[in-house]
């Protein structure tokens, strides 16, 4: 009896995705990236950087963290089939985000969650992210995963139904925020692509958000700088390095990092923020020592940069992006949904500040 129940299962499932028709999602353009001459269409880093940035760097770069494709269809149903790079797992992380897929739909120009792609136990998953919709024409925004590549991705619609590239331009392309950190800028721990803390940002603002976030390896690389200074005509850089560079990098390296941005767009405003008061820092001294020294450091750049005269930079304390009651991390470090909230929270207004005051 159980058998039987089970081929029956198998073929309902046969014949519900036999359905679908599927196209290979490489026929949209991706969304987020500092350069499209990558090696496959879902890395963050172009090609000419690999045997240049570390080894580390490079594969990080490899991962889709803020990267994410927009179409359009009237299909009931939305599948996706995508296979992992490397099938990665986090200790610390939701399998949502760290290999599985996010998607928005807009509604009266707003940005709103549909579904997940959720990742199975093997690199190549299929799943339908969102079901038994109307038959219309929307718009839709997939984001991909945070903490994994994407060797191939395809889009699943009803048989019969369209599928074309998005005839809405939003988030907004061109003018991009250009913004570099560390795995909590890549998404560590967002339970899912979209709660990225950058994601969000891009869908407040309504505008482009490049995410050059690199899980412990945000060490003011000097390639990485040049790779953001190519971004054309950027609107704002925000450089939120610190929880990974110790204090004596950025002393030693933090102003040849922001020359090479200034020194290609003058008037684009740069953002610094400190590192954060972790949860942790309350009751650990070492941690505690670790980053006032880091935020000495990252002040003391700042304000040479202003005696120097320099115009259009911005500095956040991050020392309320964990506060008041400590509860925004899922391992003390790396920011929850609503760690990820508060970080908006802190440092949106200071983007739109900076928007508003260089388009004077």
């Amino acid at each position: 009896m159980r058998k039987t129940l089970t081929l029956l299962l198998l073929a309902f499932l046969s014949q519900a995705l036999s359905a679908q028709v599927f196209t290979d999602a490489s026929v949209f353009p991706v969304y987020g990236k500092a350069s499209d001459a990558t090696k496959t269409p879902y890395q963050r880093l172009p090609a000419d950087l690999e045997g240049v940035s570390r080894g580390a760097v490079w594969y990080l770069g490899t991962q889709s963290a803020g990267l994410y494709i927009r179409f359009r269809s009237n299909s009931t149903a939305i599948h996706a089939r995508w296979t992992s790079s490397y099938g990665s797992w986090l200790s610390n992380m939701n399998p949502t985000g760290v290999r599985g897929l996010d998607l928005y739909v807009l509604v009266d120009g707003q940005w709103r969650h549909a579904g997940v792609g959720l990742p199975s136990q093997e690199k190549t998953t299929t799943h339908c992210l969102v079901r038994n919709m109307t038959p219309e024409e929307r718009e839709y925004m997939l984001y991909l995963s945070l903490y994994d590549g994407i060797d191939q991705l395809e889009i699943g619609v009803d048989e019969g139904a369209s599928l074309a590239p998005s005839q809405v331009d939003s988030p907004r392309r061109g003018r991009p925020v250009v913004m570099y950190g560390t795995s909590i800028l890549q998404g560590c721990s967002a339970s899912r692509p979209g709660m990225a803390h950058t994601n969000i940002i891009s869908r407040a603002l309504d505008r482009e958000v490049i995410n050059l976030g690199f899980s412990g390896n945000a060490l003011l690389d000097l390639e990485i700088a040049r790779l953001m200074a190519s971004v054309p005509d950027p609107a704002v850089y925000v450089l939120d390095y610190a929880p990974n560079a110790y204090a004596p990098m950025i002393k030693e390296h933090g102003e040849e990092f922001f020359r090479i941005l200034r020194d290609a767009h003058p008037d684009v405003p740069v953002i610094f923020i400190e590192d954060v008061i972790f949860p942790h820092t309350h009751f650990d001294s070492a941690i505690r020592k670790e980053v006032e020294e880091k935020n000495f450091e990252q002040k003391a750049l700042f304000g040479r940069l202003k005696k120097q005269g320099e115009k259009g930079i911005y500095y956040i304390p991050a020392a309320s992006m964990t506060e008041p009651d400590g509860e925004t991390t899922a391992d003390t470090i790396h920011l929850t949904d609503l760690g990820m909230q508060r970080y908006v929270d802190l440092v949106l207004p200071v983007i739109r500040k900076a928007l508003r005051k260089a388009h004077k």
